[in-house]
């Protein structure tokens, strides 16, 4: 399956659309705020900018991206009145909104005229275009950026690792992740991938910040070395569970399931600090490990549907296209109530980390 062509997250404002599913990436936006915000306000003073470039690397199709971005350029605009040492607002405001080609960028510039009203009082100098591509690899100029934020991205892979087949079959059958069931060399070939995928996200974005420019990367992982945590690794066995429970109904055939795996990896701590420091292109400012607060449900809807229904939005696409659209409701529908079940005997304790880097 080509990702690059396929995986996108569901555009539109409709009731299962990401636009009305992001909440918890919201949640998790929300509680780091105050260091995006801190990143950014460093970043003015170290390079003082006349033009400042500013990119959002998966940005998607919600509302999420917007938020962010008006909070930036507020966040610029207040310290260049208040502060000295850097005392004028900058010329312009580059911004960049990337994703994948498949992304509903519509969906982001329909919204555009009301981000444009609530900055009526702030600059007017902002220039926003969309970047399509994928972030392994050159997207902009070079030091043309001073500031990059990406949020929950990162996990995602280029491609599904191919050091998982043998014979052109998958060695992690009955599994869309690395379990406890897997084969050792399952685990390997995700870490390989991945660190294929950050050794090339981490060049490519050197190049094209300005020295002292910084970025903030929210992404999934996990607490320790071992792979099949009780975290985000556990969700996708929950959804290997509600598949193979569609096959035992006669809805999913075993052989679509076996040759399904997902394009993700949550590293560890270790794996992070390790990568950045053999690429050598920048510094980590600071990694912090969170969890996003599980009390935000509303609508009288349980967690497990919460869940559910944002990995819907999320994974819809690819496993529409693989197993079909007819699945895709009463596959969600059994996700949802095994969630809810699996919270019930345990906490799942899915992992967030919030990374900033500097470019040396």
């Amino acid at each position: 399956m080509d990702v690059e062509k396929v995986f996108h997250m569901t555009g539109g404002v409709g009731e299962t659309s990401y636009s009305r599913n992001s909440s918890l990436q919201k949640k998790a936006s929300d509680m780091v705020k105050h260091v995006i915000l801190e990143t950014v306000e460093e970043v003015c003073l170290t390079t003082m900018p006349k033009s400042i470039g500013i990119a959002d690397l998966g940005c998607s199709s919600g509302p999420n991206t917007l938020s962010n971005i008006k909070e930036i350029i507020e966040t610029v605009h207040r310290i260049s009145g208040t502060n000295k040492i850097f005392p004028q607002t900058p010329a312009e405001f580059r911004v960049f909104l990337n994703d994948l080609p498949s992304n509903d960028f519509n969906a982001i510039f329909q919204a555009l005229p009301e981000f444009h009203h609530q900055l009526k009082s702030g600059p007017s100098n902002i220039d926003i275009a969309a970047y399509p591509g994928s972030f392994y690899g050159r997207l902009f100029p070079d030091n043309c950026l001073h500031f990059i934020y990406s949020s929950y991205s990162l996990h995602w892979l280029s491609r599904i690792p191919q050091g998982i087949y043998d014979d052109g079959k998958s060695m992690n059958k009955g599994n869309i992740y690395i379990s406890e069931k897997s084969p050792p060399l399952v685990s390997k070939a995700y870490f390989e991938q991945f660190q294929e995928d950050f050794s090339l996200f981490l060049c490519s974005r050197s190049e094209e910040l300005v020295s002292g420019g910084k970025m903030v990367l929210i992404l999934l992982g996990r607490e320790g070395l071992h792979h099949a945590d009780r975290g985000n690794a556990f969700f996708w066995n929950i959804l290997s569970m509600s598949l193979t429970n569609l096959i035992n109904k006669g809805q999913v055939d075993k052989e679509k399931l076996d040759s399904y795996e997902v394009h993700f990896y949550a590293p560890c701590k270790e794996e992070i600090v390790d990568m950045v420091n053999r690429e050598g292109y920048f510094e980590v400012d600071r990694l912090e490990m969170f969890e996003v607060e599980k009390n935000i449900v509303g609508n009288g809807m349980s967690y497990g549907t919460m869940v559910a229904m944002t990995v819907r939005a999320i994974q819809e696409s690819m496993i529409a296209h693989h197993f079909g659209e007819s699945i895709i409701d009463s596959l969600f529908k059994e996700y949802g109530r095994l969630v809810d079940e699996e919270m019930a005997k345990e906490e799942i304790r899915p992992i967030t980390f919030l990374l900033v880097l500097r470019k040396l």
